[in-house]
Formats: structure tokens, C-alpha cells, sequence
């Protein structure tokens, strides 16, 4: 249910919630689960990098034998690893649009307030949580955006070695070592900033 959330339009989405309130999930509840299941995304996704580049390693250092297995190897970790920044992307996104509704539904109550005193510190709270989210949004972003090199270089490796089944191949391929690994352990930095980013954030917001 929480993945269609992102194909859903307004009117939908208000269903959506409500539903989710009928459990006591209040918009809040559900921004906080799901900035929780990104940043586990991410530390899924920075693993499954990590575990690429051991086989990447690996290759480089092939000494014989059986190298269409390395090469099956190697496809599957790109594989797996295009599927964890895909599920990356996607949480992103959700996690945004349930930010988003929250911030618009809190300014739309702040409106209907009466109090000036109390309006006031509700609008300063509301002010303060964009600013932080809007520096969780901008962690996340770097760190999903930092996937793409990578991908890009591991595609490009594995391709190769698929059409050059042959120990001249991983001579080609060492030579673009140094790129890929400089890739992956800023891929790895900024998924670390990222993660430190949405604990504080969920440390910041209220749970009651």
C-alpha cells in the first residue's frame, strides 16, 4: 500500500492518509517511517556497493581459471546493485511527497489558528522542520546522485567482460580500477552523510 502512494493524486492521497489515521498514523508518523525505510535503504544499498566492489577486486586479480563464473559473478552484483538504487530513488521520492502534504496540511492549519502567539510558534516549528528536511533532501540527493557514476562504470565493466571472455580483458579492465574504486568510496561518504543526516532528523521530530 505504501509504495502507491506515488501514483496517486490528491484526492487519492487523502484517502491514503486518512486510512493511515483510522490506525493513528498521523502524516507525521508516516514522514518519520519513511525517512527510516530510505536511510535502511541506503545502508542496504552502500553494502551491496561495498560487496561489488570486493568482486571487482577480485576480477582485477584473476590469476586463472574459470572466468565466464567471474563473469556471472560480476553480473550479478551488478544487478543487485542496480536494484538497490532503484528502491533508493523510490523511497526518495515517497518520503518527499509525504513531506510535502505534511507541510502544506501544517500551513493550512497554522491559517485556521486564532491565537497570534500560538500561530507564531507553530509557523517558527514549521519553519524549523523544512529547514532540516531540506537538509536531509539535499544529503539524500547527493548520495543517490553519486550512485549513477558508479553504475555507469560497472555496467561498462561487465559488458566488456562479457564480450571479451579472456585474460587480456582483465588487463583493459584494470586499467579503469582506480576510477571505479574512487567512485564507490564517495558513493560510500556520501551515504554515510546521508544516513547521519536522516538519524538526526528523525532524532528532531516529535513523538508524541
Amino acid at each position: 500500500m505504501g509504495m502507491a502512494l506515488l501514483l496517486m493524486g490528491t484526492g487519492c492521497r487523502t484517502t491514503y492518509y486518512s486510512l493511515w489515521e483510522t490506525f493513528g498514523k498521523e502524516k507525521r508518523d508516516l514522514l518519520r517511517d519513511n525517512v527510516e525505510k530510505t536511510r535502511d535503504a541506503q545502508a542496504a544499498a552502500t553494502e551491496q556497493f561495498k560487496d561489488a566492489l570486493t568482486q571487482l577486486k577480485e576480477l582485477y586479480g584473476f590469476q586463472g581459471g574459470d572466468l565466464e563464473k567471474m563473469y556471472n559473478r560480476l553480473k550479478a552484483e551488478y544487478d543487485s546493485s542496480s536494484s538497490r538504487a532503484e528502491t533508493v530513488r523510490t523511497r526518495i521520492k515517497k518520503m518527499d511527497q509525504v513531506a510535502n502534504d505534511l507541510f502544506a496540511e501544517w500551513e493550512k492549519e497554522i491559517d485556521q489558528m486564532e491565537s497570534p502567539s500560538l500561530k507564531s510558534s507553530s509557523r517558527q516549528r514549521l519553519s524549523e522542520t523544512r529547514s532540516k528536511y531540506s537538509s536531509l533532501s539535499q544529503a539524500m540527493s547527493r548520495a543517490e546522485q553519486s550512485m549513477e557514476p558508479v553504475l555507469r562504470q560497472f555496467r561498462d565493466q561487465v559488458l566488456y567482460l562479457k564480450h571479451n571472455l579472456n585474460a587480456q580483458a582483465i588487463g583493459a579492465l584494470k586499467g579503469e580500477a582506480t576510477a571505479i574504486e574512487s567512485e564507490i568510496r564517495r558513493l560510500v561518504k556520501d551515504m554515510d552523510a546521508s544516513i547521519a543526516e536522516a538519524d538526526a532528523f528523525i532524532r528532531g521530530l516529535p513523538t508524541d
